[in-house]
């Protein structure tokens, strides 16, 4: 991606309804839509939120360029049709969320947030083995830019997709099942084949899971490998003004054995990631067991997640070398801390989809919660990059990157196929914006 595609200037016609929502506002006889954090303003003909599956087919068919928006939660132009094209929102469609407990899978629909697919899945006793830090954000759009949670043995969202319904350029719906060799290519698919209408995915019996803080742990003489299996999910927080981690969160699944972890100290009260912020918009920490879906996020759904005002970035690396990673962000720490708020280190597990961040290789996760202000932000992403680039950095699809599409490209072995895929369901392009022809061309 080019540096013209990160955040525009900020949207400040835009109105939201709550956090995660499509942000819209008016602007003359406009309609005005921007990102979530307001960073970006989409440019678009019109914006269509139908309420039908034939509405949606013909809204489809009947346009030669579209882009989805899900919760808004991306910081750059992923989701723009560009100023001739269509963008539309499936959230007005009638939510699904069909529960098989004989199979343990659900079938929920694109526009379904996932703090509304766990509430339906935790009432029948099943669960998702892992969540976002956010809840507040859809499924499909999760899917579609291989957003993840934290768990050395986690894979990202898209691991329990099962099957894929979509709504192509002509306005019919194709499925695509795991026994279909597109399938891979289908899940984290960057909303470049079709319409994300419904996903199938596996799930497992309800568990608990606690949570507890811990403060201060250092970076010199970190065994990180150690420390990022300590728990089920684990995640370190540091505002890189000093060496080492402010803060490190561990969840463990209460059917699991207790966590031993002697780095660091456990905080005495409840904590957020973000300095400033209050405690009470997290998920209960202190080690009061709860119900997964109210464990695995950070961020309680019912408040604004992270700080609001931000832009973000995230890398994912090969897990081999996190450690060395750190000490490279370590190295220009003043610069990076200058404008950040937040950065979170995790770990996700290796993943065949072709185009997820962690596709066949285990990743740690290093993602960076910046002040909003472009102008200040965009010279330090490309500082950071420079010192990632050793390690093969993966931008996450929704971030804010400066990396050049011809090196983005170099680290997908399977971006050939995924190039096919995208002719054989979309030959006229119809899904295919400036941010995917990026990706695609060259």
């Amino acid at each position: 991606m080019t540096e013209s595609a990160g955040p525009a200037e900020p949207a400040t016609a835009g109105t939201g309804a709550g956090a995660g929502g499509v942000l819209s506002g008016r602007r003359g006889s406009a309609e005005v839509v921007t990102n979530w954090a307001r960073t970006v303003r989409y440019s678009a003909r019109a914006f269509h939120r139908p309420r039908t599956p034939q509405e949606l087919s013909a809204l489809v068919a009947g346009s030669a360029r579209v882009r989805v928006l899900g919760s808004g939660h991306s910081f750059n132009r992923i989701a723009e049709p560009g100023p001739d094209g269509v963008l539309l929102s499936t959230a007005g469609l009638p939510p699904v969320t069909e529960v098989d407990t004989a199979a343990r899978t659900v079938r929920v629909s694109g526009g379904v947030r996932y703090a509304e697919l766990a509430r339906a899945v935790h009432a029948r006793g099943l669960a998702l083995p892992n969540m976002a830090s956010l809840p507040h954000i859809s499924v499909a759009g999760s899917v579609a830019t291989g957003t993840h949670g934290s768990g050395v043995a986690n894979g990202p969202l898209a691991s329990v997709v099962r099957e894929v319904e979509l709504v192509v350029a002509d306005g019919s719906a194709v499925t695509i099942g795991r026994d279909d060799p597109r399938f891979d290519g289908a899940v984290t698919s960057l909303g470049a084949l079709g319409v994300v209408t419904a996903l199938t995915l596996a799930l497992e019996p309800a568990y608990g899971v606690e949570q507890r803080v811990y403060t201060e742990l250092p970076l010199e003489g970190l065994d990180f490998e150690t420390v990022a299996a300590a728990g089920y999910s684990v995640s370190l927080f540091t505002d890189w003004r000093a060496p080492g981690f402010r803060q490190v969160w561990v969840k463990r699944r209460t059917d699991r054995p207790a966590v031993d972890f002697p780095w660091a100290a456990p905080a005495a009260a409840a904590l957020h990631p973000v300095p400033g912020m209050p405690a009470a918009n997290c998920t209960a920490q202190l080690g009061v067991p709860g119900p997964w879906h109210e464990r695995l996020p950070h961020f309680r759904a019912e408040f604004t997640p992270s700080s609001g005002e931000e832009i973000q970035s995230e890398y994912l690396l090969p897990r081999s070398a996190a450690l060395d990673a750190l000490h490279a962000v370590d190295g220009i720490r003043d610069t990076v801390a200058a404008v950040l708020q937040v950065c979170e280190v995790r770990t996700v597990a290796a993943d065949p989809q072709w185009l997820g961040p962690s596709h066949g290789r285990d990743s740690v996760a290093l993602h960076f919660t910046w002040v909003r202000d472009e102008a200040a932000v965009l010279p330090v992403v490309r500082r950071l990059e420079e010192a990632l680039d050793p390690f093969d950095p993966r931008p996450h699809w929704g971030k804010v990157y400066a990396a050049p599409p011809a090196v983005v490209r170099g680290r997908y072995p399977r971006l050939p196929d995924f190039r096919a895929l995208v002719r054989s369901l979309d030959p006229g392009g119809t899904f295919t914006n400036a941010f995917v022809r990026d990706l695609l061309d060259g």
